[in-house]
């Protein structure tokens, strides 16, 4: 199936996570600047450097992924989408399992925030199950149909509060581009090259794997930020899916 991104190139929806020491994420986004497009902020960072960092990113040309997965009463995700635009990010997260009226009301912060700066409403995402979870840790936080099924059953929660998209494991992906079509995001961590660690992924694919998939994105971070070489890992990836 055709999606909406597939004009572009598959090395530019590709996402570096900067989940890594402050010093350490800022000298790697300096070094791919111009290469790579989009950046990864999740709490680690943010909590480290805050909105600033946002706008350093955003001014070395990067599209900021801000990571932070609201999870809150619908007036205060209203109140977090907002702030998170007004930095300028291109796309934001929160989870699923707050219900329909805590994702619209992120909806409408996203665009007042947006409107506030002058700028395109950012891109919003609901995480559905997190890539380090498997059947049993769903299983233990008293879920207990079958992945899958809860995946498509919270992605289906994203179309009803009309949000851009979701954020699930490659496994899934296939399935989620056939239920929310081609304009949908669908992004995805748990994202290895063939050559790096697993680490602490429970559901992942390499990268070409995971936009045959259905993927509009993927989210790569520690076969780069742990490799000796940053940069050349980078471009090993981009060899791999050109």
């Amino acid at each position: 199936m055709l999606t909406a991104f597939d004009g572009t190139r598959k090395i530019d929806r590709t996402i570096i996570a900067l989940d890594c020491e402050a010093d350490k994420a800022i000298a790697i986004a300096y070094a791919l600047a111009g290469r790579a497009k989009w950046v990864k902020i999740g709490m680690t960072l943010f909590y480290a450097y805050g909105t600033d960092l946002v706008k350093m990113l955003k001014d070395r040309g990067y599209q900021v992924f801000l990571d932070l997965k609201f999870h809150d009463i619908p007036h205060q995700v209203l109140g977090a989408a907002r702030s998170a635009a007004e930095t300028g990010a291109d796309m934001i997260t929160m989870q699923t399992s707050g219900g329909v009226p805590m994702m619209e009301s992120a909806q409408q912060g996203a665009r007042e925030g947006a409107a506030r700066i002058g700028a395109d409403v950012p891109v919003t995402l609901g995480i559905t199950v997190l890539t380090s979870m498997d059947q049993a840790t769903l299983e233990q936080v008293g879920v207990m149909r079958p992945m899958q099924e809860q995946v498509l059953s919270l992605a289906h929660l994203t179309q009803v509060a009309g949000i851009s998209g979701v954020v699930a494991s490659p496994q899934e992906a296939s399935e989620l581009r056939a239920v929310l079509g081609e304009d949908a995001y669908i992004v995805t961590p748990g994202v290895r090259p063939s050559w790096a660690a697993k680490g602490d992924q429970s559901r992942i694919a390499t990268p070409a794997d995971a936009f045959s998939n259905g993927a509009s994105h993927i989210v790569i971070g520690r076969p780069i930020t742990d490799a000796e070489d940053p940069v050349r890992a980078f471009e090993m990836i981009a060899e791999e899916l050109a």
